[in-house]
């Protein structure tokens, strides 16, 4: 069986954006930081505060994505792929167990009084998210899981993977922005602490799952 097969421009935009999504779903510092600025300065500081954090991610995506096809031939024995993908549930599963016993009040800052530049939000959840490098680790799981390796195709078709990415990563801050907006009352600490535990259990169940279909010889190409 091919691992590697013809990808098409649906499979990046769906996998590219679910990618987005999983790296920016669990409620790290940058995500508890993104809820404390929606709830105490307004939804747009949260949101630009996510934006940050998604420039940051596509810069370690970069990286995880031409470092990964500098090995493409090794990635393109069906072997070889097989144990890469095995390994990338395992990460993932072990990525969900994490997200599942974190706990959000060790994230909380302290919240200043002035509000500062659209900006400054951006630029400071930048650096929080970019001083955290073991990210690679995780986007190595999912390119591996879902055989996101972009040597073998043109650069337009490359430009929209990773947009994908970041557009699943805007998504995700968009929808969480929103949301806490609007149930701002009823947000708290709990809160964070189940979304990070529904997040995990999520994470983990897709990680079994992709586990099974490997061992079963079952590609995610679409």
């Amino acid at each position: 069986m091919n691992w590697i097969e013809e990808v098409t421009l649906l499979d990046l935009v769906i996998k590219g954006m679910i990618v987005g999504v999983i790296v920016s779903a669990p409620m790290g510092p940058v995500g508890v930081l993104c809820i404390q600025r929606t709830l105490n300065k307004g939804r747009w500081y949260g949101f630009v505060t996510g934006l940050g954090a998604a420039l940051s991610d596509i810069i370690y995506a970069l990286i995880t994505g031409y470092g990964m096809s500098f090995v493409v031939d090794f990635i393109e024995n069906p072997r070889n792929m097989f144990y890469l993908q095995l390994l990338g549930s395992v990460m993932l599963f072990i990525f969900g167990i994490y997200t599942f016993r974190s706990n959000p009040v060790q994230s909380i800052r302290p919240v200043s009084a002035n509000k500062g530049t659209l900006v400054h939000n951006f630029v400071t959840a930048f650096f929080v998210t970019f001083s955290n490098p073991l990210i690679i680790f995780l986007f190595i799981g999912l390119f591996a899981r879902f055989s996101f390796v972009l040597s073998d195709v043109q650069l337009y078709e490359q430009s929209v993977g990773y947009i994908a990415i970041v557009a699943g990563a805007l998504l995700w801050w968009f929808l969480i922005t929103y949301l806490v907006d609007k149930l701002r009352t009823r947000f708290d600490i709990r809160g964070i602490w189940m979304l990070n535990r529904i997040i995990g259990t999520v994470v983990m169940v897709v990680s079994l799952v992709s586990a099974v279909l490997t061992l079963k010889g079952v590609s995610l190409t679409l």
